[in-house]
């Protein structure tokens, strides 16, 4: 009988956690996430989609109480997803966690809806706190984060060999397509590098976008 309620009663605490989707193509940071909310004792039930194809697919049979969600995507990137997961589901709790610090991502991410925006250098701590303060109804960002937001006219950030490719590209004339056969790469991943250097620009569009990057000389 003893054996028996124990039984019982960790089913009863199972059903009580919270579910949280991770949505996150990185096997390492899955597993890391994975790991510390379930010894923190956070939740039991973690489920993870590592594709926005994936993450949507799940959404349409459960609702998770909360999704800690990554900017890039192998299809496509969270600040879209944001979007569109809240068109979906407005009452679901989204925590943004990401390794971009860029000014216009975390404001255009929390703009899109997210209840928070942790980074993923983030001490243990820190994440812990962003995720049962987000799952309380709660907004969060991580003290990096407020500082990154604090500062007033930003510079633009550094961008990577392969976004500077993507640029000339795009300036030249080229679709997607022709990107990524040029550089041997998935029409869908020269879409992630358009949006990233679209966000890291402040562009509006790719014809500001092309502008700003001339202005700011990386063409």
């Amino acid at each position: 009988m003893y054996y028996r309620s124990l039984s019982v009663t960790f089913v009863f605490l199972l059903f009580q956690m919270p579910n949280i989707l991770i949505v996150e193509d990185h096997p390492v940071v899955v597993e890391g996430l994975q790991k510390l909310l379930c010894d923190k004792g956070i939740t039991a039930n973690c489920l993870v989609a590592n594709t926005v194809k994936d993450c949507l697919l799940t959404l349409n049979v459960i609702t998770p109480d909360l999704i800690l969600l990554d900017y890039n995507l192998p299809d496509g990137n969270g600040l879209d997803l944001c979007k569109t997961i809240l068109n979906m589901k407005p009452f679901m709790k989204i925590l943004a966690i990401s390794s971009y610090k860029e000014q216009s991502l975390v404001m255009q991410m929390m703009e899109n809806g997210a209840m928070g925006y942790v980074l993923k250098n983030a001490s243990e701590g820190e994440i812990i706190e962003a995720v049962t303060v987000v799952l309380s109804g709660k907004k969060y960002l991580c003290e990096e984060t407020q500082n990154i937001l604090n500062k007033k006219n930003s510079n633009h950030s550094i961008l990577t060999r392969r976004e500077l490719e993507v640029l000339k590209f795009i300036s030249d004339g080229f679709t997607n397509p022709e990107i990524a056969d040029k550089l041997f790469i998935s029409p869908l991943t020269v879409d992630s590098h358009r949006k990233n250097l679209i966000v890291k620009l402040d562009a509006k569009n790719t014809a500001s976008l092309i502008k700003i990057a001339f202005q700011n000389k990386y063409l």
